[in-house]
């Protein structure tokens, strides 16, 4: 089974500063990891290759630092990485960054299964993982917390899948013929530590760096140009002044409380 992991390199820290100019986060001297929950993609993705043989291909698009989150995701039983990386690719959304990854799938070949975190933790929008199944027309399963079995399917021809849902009350189950593309939520597994071994792989592997050149994808699609979404201002809300702390038995309380929301509405 040949799976494809997606990743991304996002600050560790949630305390990160905005360039006023460009409206584009400020990385400089803020450490990088790998996106916590592409950590439970490429547990899962690891795992369906123990199980079922093939490798495991992750895939990111970012800085020529990105290349750490690459080994690092070696260490952790992936075989090979690749980083998408060209300035041409600069400022692209979610749209255009999910149909430059589309391209760079494409250019890996053949694959029975996609695996990406449900979202990014610098950006929370959820939107790639499910752009990248409509670039390139596969099904995709979201907020996927269980992979229930990968079987033949009955006419003969494929694999079926069947994972849970997670939903706001409860789960749903769903089939999909691969290929496909899961997004996966926490609850799926417990990521594992990097191996010795895996260590001194990730040390001396070649990581293969794909450009606009490599992938030539319409240049009217990609990077800043090809993102129809624009941001035009980023601001840290000011903190909160004021407040009063209201002290006593809970029916006092309540009707001070009722008062001073009256006299806040008048």
């Amino acid at each position: 089974m040949n799976i494809i992991v997606c990743i991304k390199q996002v600050p560790e820290t949630t305390d990160v500063k905005i360039n006023p100019e460009t409206n584009t986060l400020i990385r400089e001297g803020v450490k990088s990891i790998i996106n916590p929950f592409d950590m439970y993609a490429l547990e899962e993705g690891v795992r369906l290759k123990e199980k079922f043989g093939g490798k495991v291909a992750v895939l990111t698009m970012g800085p020529p630092q990105a290349e750490a989150a690459l080994r690092e995701a070696i260490s952790l039983g992936a075989d090979e990485g690749i980083l998408v990386c060209d300035r041409a690719f600069a400022g692209s959304d979610t749209w255009a960054t999910s149909y430059t990854l589309a391209g760079a799938v494409r250019k890996i070949g053949a694959f029975d299964l996609i695996v990406c975190g449900k979202q990014a933790s610098d950006g929370d929008t959820a939107q790639v993982g499910p752009g990248i199944s409509a670039h390139l027309d596969i099904p995709q399963v979201t907020y996927v917390k269980k992979i229930e079995s990968i079987e033949p399917a009955s006419e003969g021809k494929g694999w079926l899948m069947r994972v849970e849902r997670m939903m706001e009350e409860g789960f749903e189950i769903i089939e999909t013929p691969l290929p496909a593309l899961l997004t996966v939520v926490k609850e799926i597994n417990e990521p594992r530590l990097p191996s010795l071994r895996g260590m001194m792989k990730a040390k001396t592997a070649k990581i293969a760096v794909w450009g606009q050149n490599d992938l030539k994808l319409d240049e009217n699609s990609i990077g800043l140009c090809g993102s129809p979404t624009q941001v035009i201002k980023i601001f840290t809300p000011p903190p909160r002044t004021g407040g009063r702390r209201l002290q006593g038995e809970i029916p006092e309380v309540v009707g001070t409380l009722v008062e001073l929301l009256k006299n806040d509405l008048a």
